[in-house]
């Protein structure tokens, strides 16, 4: 995950001032020249770092702050607000048009995975807010580029408009009145991409801006290449004027200078970040959320968010009831199970909450294989096997370890922890029922 050694960094730094208790100029002024090293080390733009530690200092050596009862939390309250004003302050969001439909201009260099990040985005238009966007192919140089386009538009039942290799102006223009004669609400431009800035690219690209007037021109930059994804920026602004900036590779072991220093260099804010692979993998990017998780505050409404996104509530509710009764079905733990995967790495769920410590994760070991093996072996039950449970004995047992290449003791330990959780749910349902099922030691069968 992107900011782990910044946040690791800074949390030492912290730990070190609430150790003091009360605190001098001289320890503020210590403490922010580590912040000042671990900000560069993130690869923060060198003229941004100088302004952010000026800042916090001034604040933090401030009478108020070193007389207060807890001068380290204030420390830390002044770190977080500034990381935030750096970041933005606040959530950015698409303006769309009056009229439909809402024209947003792509624009990036090759490798950043501009053409898969347009369809994530479209994608999360469609499903979050009900949008109906239309993909348009104007990257007519790149081999298969338009064909890439097509495929992930079909994966997620998003309609694309190509003509081919021609001219990416003309077809920006039928695409635009192919929008507005089927109903489509949003267009979405893939334009092409350079391995470098050119003359050429942006003369293209600056006929597109003129023909087709988009509503919003964004940036797509990889936040794993940190301070060239600034400069890409900055070149682009300079050139053709963009509004915003969708960072993609934001879970990956990107340092994170790119994301603390684009906002303050080219005044544009990110407005998404792409956070993996999967092509629902694409989230809002929100300033004050993610200088919580920097310093390691977790990120509590996100994880929330996710929840929702994954757990049908409806369902949700029905499950509860089964539960206190003690009646759950294997059928109804698969499909927890599936919700819960849904909602990402386990170990990036941990981290988004508060207190968690990060270099501990580190270490942590979460099994995801024990995940993946409890799936399998309900998977290999029958119907009527994961209604009851109570009819599996040694010879279902033994085809069932066949079926999905495990062991009997594997099946045997499923369902003798499934029995478990089965029993504590009906003993502990009421007031308390985490608290009282930790008391007893009791661990879920995954």
């Amino acid at each position: 995950m992107a900011f782990e050694g910044l946040s690791d960094k800074l949390n030492n730094v912290f730990k070190k001032l609430r150790s003091k208790g009360r605190l001098s100029e001289a320890d503020v002024r210590e403490a922010m020249r580590e912040v000042r090293l671990a900000l560069l080390e993130a690869d923060v733009n060198f003229k941004v770092v100088k302004d952010f530690v000026k800042t916090v200092t001034e604040k933090a050596v401030g009478g108020n702050i070193l007389e207060s009862l807890t001068p380290a939390q204030q420390v830390v309250k002044i770190v977080n607000d500034e990381l935030c004003a750096l970041m933005g302050g606040s959530q950015s969001r698409i303006h769309m048009a009056n009229r439909p439909p809402t024209v947003i201009m792509f624009v990036g260099l090759q490798g950043a995975g501009k053409t898969t990040n347009i369809a994530k985005l479209a994608g999360y238009f469609k499903k979050k807010e009900g949008r109906r966007p239309l993909l348009c192919a104007c990257d007519v140089y790149r081999p298969a580029a338009v064909q890439q386009l097509k495929v992930v538009g079909a994966q997620l039942e998003i309609p694309v408009y190509e003509e081919g290799q021609g001219d990416p102006v003309t077809i920006a223009q039928h695409a635009y009145q192919h929008a507005r004669d089927h109903g489509s609400d949003m267009l979405m431009i893939d334009t092409a991409g350079r391995l470098h800035i050119d003359e050429v690219l942006m003369d293209e690209l600056k006929r597109l801006k003129e023909a087709v007037k988009p509503h919003e021109i964004m940036l797509v930059v990889d936040g794993m290449t940190g301070q060239d994804a600034v400069n890409a920026a900055t070149a682009f602004n300079d050139a053709l004027g963009i509004d915003s900036v969708l960072m993609t590779k934001l879970d990956g072991d990107a340092r994170g200078g790119a994301a603390l220093s684009i906002k303050a260099v080219t005044g544009k804010p990110i407005k998404f970040v792409g956070m993996g692979e999967k092509l629902d993998a694409i989230e809002p990017f929100y300033p004050d959320r993610m200088a919580s998780r920097i310093l390691g505050m977790g990120d509590v409404l996100t994880l929330v968010e996710k929840a929702q996104d994954a757990f049908d509530e409806k369902e949700a509710a029905k499950l509860e009831q089964k539960m206190r009764k003690g009646k759950m079905t294997l059928t109804d733990f698969y499909d927890q199970l599936k919700q819960l995967k849904n909602m990402g790495n386990m170990k990036d769920l941990l981290g988004m909450l508060p207190g968690v410590d990060r270099s501990a994760m580190k270490n942590a070991k979460i099994d995801e294989k024990a995940m993946a093996h409890t799936e399998a072996i309900i998977q290999s039950m029958t119907p009527k096997e994961r209604e009851n449970p109570d009819i599996i004995k040694y010879s279902r047992k033994k085809r069932i370890a066949a079926g999905c290449g495990l062991k009997i003791e594997d099946v045997n330990r499923l369902l003798k922890q499934f029995d478990m959780m089965q029993q504590m749910m009906k003993r502990f349902s009421g007031p308390g029922t985490a608290k009282k099922m930790k008391r007893s030691g009791f661990k879920f069968p995954y």
